[in-house]
């Protein structure tokens, strides 16, 4: 099986809004339902699983009711930081799954996350044990230790930005975060700096421009642009 573990448990305090980012509507739908509609209509994802910030858990399930969130297998809440909530939803998905079913890890306020990426995504996974969705890095790269002034420069040929899904077979995923925990390795951002911290090699899969993260009210501006662009493939 392959398993979508969605990240939806922080608040967004950039986004200046009363309300998480990733509930924020937006043509009339939260942005969170466009993340969980890229996976539903994925053919090669079978479950979904969120990790929701508490309180909204109950409005969450009402909207996957209202736009046809099918495969939605559980929600759970966040923890105080993104290793902790990614081990939550990790720990409960292995509370009901196999240890070989792969689980991809993404971003709610990604939603635009195309079916290329997260097929890209198992197969790497599937090939090399884990899969880094990735792009480019096409701006010329400097590096500062003050943040005014630079002196050099790291070639971004060796350079790529991460974005998610990120994937990992389950039963690796559960030694790595018990591993973590027991070295004292408590809030790496994400899994493949999770890895790295755990001195394991990361393989990487094709991300996209397009794939943005929603952090700021001018991302907001480029989604609905976006959405725009892709209205024949996005508003069916």
């Amino acid at each position: 099986m392959n398993i979508a573990l969605i990240i939806a448990g922080g608040s967004g305090a950039r986004m200046h809004q009363d309300i998480p980012k990733q509930f924020i509507n937006v043509n009339d739908k939260p942005i969170i339902i466009y993340t969980l509609e890229a996976f539903q209509r994925h053919p090669n994802i079978d479950a979904i699983e969120v990790v929701c910030i508490d309180g909204w858990h109950d409005i969450l399930r009402a909207y996957c009711k209202q736009f046809n969130i099918t495969k939605l297998d559980n929600i759970v809440s966040g923890g105080k930081n993104g290793q902790d909530s990614i081990r939550n939803g990790v720990m409960d998905i292995a509370s009901r799954h196999n240890k070989d079913d792969i689980v991809l890890i993404h971003d709610a306020i990604r939603p635009m996350v195309s079916e290329e990426i997260i097929s890209d995504c198992i197969r790497v996974c599937t090939l090399y044990g884990n899969a880094i969705a990735v792009i480019p890095c096409a701006e010329a790269m400097l590096v500062t230790s003050n943040g005014e002034s630079a002196v050099e420069q790291e070639n971004r040929d060796h350079l790529k930005r991460t974005q998610t899904p990120q994937a990992m077979k389950l039963g690796d995923l559960v030694k790595l975060h018990q591993e973590a925990l027991k070295k004292g390795i408590t809030s790496s951002v994400a899994t493949c700096t999770l890895l790295i911290e755990m001195g394991r090699k990361v393989y990487l899969s094709s991300g996209s421009e397009k794939n943005i993260k929603l952090t700021t009210p001018e991302d907001i501006d480029i989604f609905k642009a976006l959405l725009k662009s892709n209205r024949a493939e996005w508003m069916k």
